[in-house]
């Protein structure tokens, strides 16, 4: 029996997935994403990425959570929006005033900001492919948090007709990450400290 590693992403080759048949897909722990007709399948990610992923729900947490701005969800939650039927983002916001988009055990609108973690063996899932449909389903605010280089794209004002967000600032290493559409501000390198293990 072959092994998949870690952190490995596959796709489809057709384009005719949609909710229906994603719904009959199997729990196996595996994270299964549907962008414009496309089914994407991603494994486990690595203990690095999933250090980054709590650290930034710690600081999301008390800055919107305890202040009851918002909810900090997290992987494998399913979001369901145009073009993205679903997607998984490795963490998401939900405001206050929004909170009757999560229900059924999902979130059937557009969150307020997502966060995905860059992968190293398939960075253009969330650089470009994930980008642009985020952009199209009018996502206010995405972060794509960089582990190897250790800092943060943040985008916002998402255009439609673009395909893209017409505002992203790269937030190096030893900056001070200010959320554009959140009241929300931490540095970059409390994102990363303290991994036990920063295996890529």
């Amino acid at each position: 029996m072959a092994v998949i590693p870690f952190d490995t992403v596959l796709r489809s080759f057709d384009t005719c997935w949609n909710r229906q048949r994603w719904e009959k897909l199997p729990y196996d722990g595996n994270r299964y994403e549907v962008i414009d007709g496309v089914l994407y399948m991603s494994t486990s990610p690595s203990l690095f990425h999933q250090w980054i992923s709590r650290r930034i729900l710690f600081l999301l947490a008390a800055q919107v959570d305890d202040r009851g701005r918002g909810t900090t969800l997290y992987a494998p939650v399913g979001v369901f929006m145009p073009n993205c039927q679903p997607v998984a983002p490795d963490l998401f916001v939900v405001l206050t005033k929004d909170r009757a988009i999560m229900r059924d055990g999902s979130v059937e609108g557009v969150p307020a900001l997502i966060v995905e973690i860059l992968s190293p063996s398939h960075p253009e899932l969330d650089l470009r492919t994930k980008r642009e449909a985020y952009a199209r389903a009018g996502v206010p605010e995405y972060w794509i948090v960089r582990p190897a280089t250790r800092d943060v794209l943040v985008c916002c004002k998402p255009d439609a007709s673009l395909g893209d967000f017409a505002q992203a600032n790269l937030v190096p290493a030893d900056g001070v990450l200010q959320s554009p559409t959140l009241p929300f501000e931490a540095t970059v390198a409390g994102f990363f400290a303290g991994a036990p293990d920063t295996t890529l």
